[in-house]
């Protein structure tokens, strides 16, 4: 059975910033894609084991939201996520990445209000028992 991702394109064009054009739909779908599996890490696979649509209607919005706008920091700051450099300097003036408002979790850079807004669904918890969701 193929991966769905949590947010389509009409999603993305509620809840997104509009960076990632609509005319490449493929780029738009598969970065889509990458930001749902980057949730399903941080979520430690929560939703995939509960299913999307027995989760309740609000954590269902805010997963689809917090979808959209990882996909836009991911599409904004490819080139820096894909490069291992993390700081450098040149004759004395020195750049560092990584800065207040972006957080690494389990390996996933994420801005830290979007990793708040998606713990509102109560899925990032590490010590989370399953029967409470």
């Amino acid at each position: 059975m193929a991966y769905i991702p949590y947010a389509t394109a009409a999603d993305y064009a509620q809840y997104g910033n509009g960076d990632i054009p609509f005319e490449d739909l493929e780029k738009l779908e598969k970065i889509l894609h990458k930001a749902s599996r980057n949730i399903d890490s941080l979520t430690f696979n929560r939703i995939v084991g509960t299913g999307f649509d027995n989760l309740t209607e609000f954590q269902q919005k805010i997963v689809k939201e917090s979808c959209c706008l990882l996909a836009d920091f991911l599409h904004d700051n490819a080139d820096l996520l894909d490069s291992a450099l993390n700081a450098y300097t040149i004759n004395g003036v020195s750049m560092s990445f990584g800065g207040v408002s972006v957080a690494v979790i389990g390996g996933i850079p994420i801005r830290k209000d979007i990793y708040s807004l998606l713990s509102q669904t109560g899925l990032c918890c590490a010590n989370l028992n399953r029967r409470f969701l």
